[in-house]
């Protein structure tokens, strides 16, 4: 039984070898915290305006790309390869996106781009953060924030 318990015991322990140091994991957890803390605040400001699309939708799509490159980053994944990752979380997030734009026909008016762009924007800032360029992700972070704040779309 003692033999049995070892060999459970190590299959385990490779299962779960994908994080062998606290370097590894520090480095994971800071990545994916800050995808999920950017894309809470694009999220808060979304969901501030009503939208369809909010703060857990943003928390998401910010975890979702992140975790999308930085586990083929562990896997030691080619250049190649990470751009054919990139193109598929970029088409994916398109179609999230179109589920945020809605066309009224009665009124002739198309509603939903900014929360659209917003989501294809967190994934980008999911992306820069999942790969190591956090300072990348927090400033494009800022400049959205801003660019939300300071136009105003008028009625």
């Amino acid at each position: 039984m003692a033999a049995w318990w070892m060999e459970v015991r190590m299959t385990l322990q490779e299962e779960f070898s994908d994080l062998p140091d606290v370097a590894q994991v520090t480095r994971v957890c800071v990545r994916l915290l800050v995808a999920v803390a950017l894309g809470s605040l694009l999220g808060y400001e979304r969901e501030l305006r009503g939208t369809s699309a909010g703060l857990r939708t943003h928390m998401l799509v910010a975890l979702g790309a992140a975790l999308f490159v930085l586990v083929p980053i562990q896997m030691g994944m080619s250049v190649a390869d990470m751009s054919r990752v990139l193109q598929g979380v970029v088409s994916g997030i398109g179609f999230l996106g179109a589920g945020a734009i809605i066309k009224l026909s009665e009124e002739r008016e198309i509603r939903g781009l900014t929360t659209a762009a917003s989501i294809w924007l967190t994934a980008a800032i999911g992306i820069a953060a999942g790969m190591g360029r956090e300072m990348t992700a927090i400033l494009s972070t800022i400049l959205a924030l801003l660019i939300l704040a300071a136009i105003r779309h008028k009625p």
